[in-house]
């Protein structure tokens, strides 16, 4: 009876050690660095594991291009004072972020206003990875 407990323990303490391991970290984002980026937002998902907004923004050449930003959760954010109609398609936003380290469009959100407005914590940023 005791070596089945002890084999159901180690079982379950592997699983458990698996299940965090695969989850990923903000490490691919460069926190050395903050880029500022002023566009509009296309899209907003409230969705676990991690809210997204895509951005519209005006590029050197006079085109465009969308940005893939990435937040923390909606768990998170609602104790930061967010909620699901915090932002919509159209909204004017300006966001500073982490960029990604292989330089392609995309980046950790630290800080963002929308129209004008700050919204979530001011300073660290409700996006600030922990």
């Amino acid at each position: 009876m005791k070596q089945a407990t002890t084999v159901l323990i180690a079982g379950a303490a592997l699983l458990l050690a698996q299940s965090v391991a695969a989850h990923h970290s903000f490490s691919m984002y460069d926190s050395r660095q903050d880029l500022e980026l002023a566009g509009t937002v296309s899209r907003f998902l409230w969705t676990n594991p991690h809210c997204q907004i895509r951005l519209v923004v005006a590029d050197a050449s006079g085109g465009s291009v969308e940005w893939e930003l990435q937040g923390l959760s909606p768990n998170v954010l609602i104790r930061q004072g967010w909620t699901r109609d915090s932002l919509k398609a159209g909204d004017k936003a300006d966001v500073v972020i982490h960029p990604i380290r292989d330089g392609s469009h995309e980046g950790s959100i630290v800080r963002i206003s929308v129209n004008g407005q700050p919204i979530g914590t001011v300073g660290g940023g409700p996006f600030a990875a922990p």
